[in-house]
């Protein structure tokens, strides 16, 4: 602990901003009695320290996101917000599209908002986006590798290398956690080598995420924002990390 966060003043803004969520300079200000610049100053501190994101005007509070349970468990979780994102996702895929799709339930949305298309391609290293487009009218190409049980995934070398022979024009990439400062990040660290190739693989970068996943961050870093060109979430999502997320330059939908 630094000796600023020794503070008892510091701490108190510290559990402020912690069970706020997100709080302006001028809240700050009135909770304790400080000027503008005490208050900037005061935030830059606990910024420094790693406990919350700045944001023009005030400051988010950093939260972990808890461990991720298997796909078959999270299938249900935000239902309606995955449908709606899946969908709208969907449409920014036009005709003659080779697009890939990585695992995961906002992913696997996507996946099932295509079904209907036979204009396009799809490479997947999901087995669960597999068995979703297995009896569509689109070309399915799979991605080999070894293959992760809980999240239906193949990843690795072979899944790199795949990656390596093809050319993409759109990624639609799951992702447990995006933030302001620590960026994408995932849960299973064997894994972020095959995110990072995926990423690289494409033109444009959509990231698909509900509400939850914004302003969390997991142990295992994949990539900063700036690897981002769309973020499609829901209209739950807090409109402060929205506008903080789009001020880097990536573009928000709100599904």
């Amino acid at each position: 602990m630094t000796k600023h966060l020794r503070n008892p003043r510091m701490q108190e803004l510290e559990r402020f901003v912690v069970q706020r969520g997100q709080v302006n300079t001028s809240e700050v200000c009135a909770q304790f009695g400080v000027s503008e610049a005490t208050a900037r100053r005061d935030l830059d501190v606990l910024a420094n320290a790693g406990i919350v994101t700045r944001v023009h005007g005030g400051a988010i509070a950093k939260g972990e996101a808890p461990p991720e349970p298997p796909i078959v468990q999270r299938a249900t979780r935000q239902q309606a917000e995955k449908q709606r994102i899946g969908a709208l996702a969907a449409d920014l895929i036009v005709p003659g599209d080779t697009v890939f799709i990585s695992s995961g339930t906002t992913s696997l949305a996507v996946a099932h908002a295509l079904r209907d298309r036979g204009d396009i391609t799809v490479v997947t290293n999901s087995l669960s986006v597999m068995n979703a487009l297995a009896e569509s009218q689109l070309t399915l190409i799979s991605l080999g590798g070894m293959f992760r049980a809980s999240e239906a995934s193949f990843i690795g070398h072979l899944a790199v290398q795949g990656l390596s022979e093809l050319r993409i024009n759109k990624i639609i990439f799951g992702i447990r956690g995006i933030d302001v400062v620590s960026g994408l990040t995932n849960d299973y660290l064997p894994e972020t080598m095959t995110d990072r190739a995926i990423l690289s693989a494409g033109r444009r970068v959509i990231v698909v995420a509900d509400h939850t996943k914004l302003g969390r961050s997991a142990p295992a870093f994949v990539a900063p924002l700036s690897a981002v060109d769309t973020l499609v979430t829901d209209f739950s999502a807090d409109p402060v990390i929205c506008d903080a997320i789009a001020a880097i330059g990536v573009q928000v939908i709100l599904a």
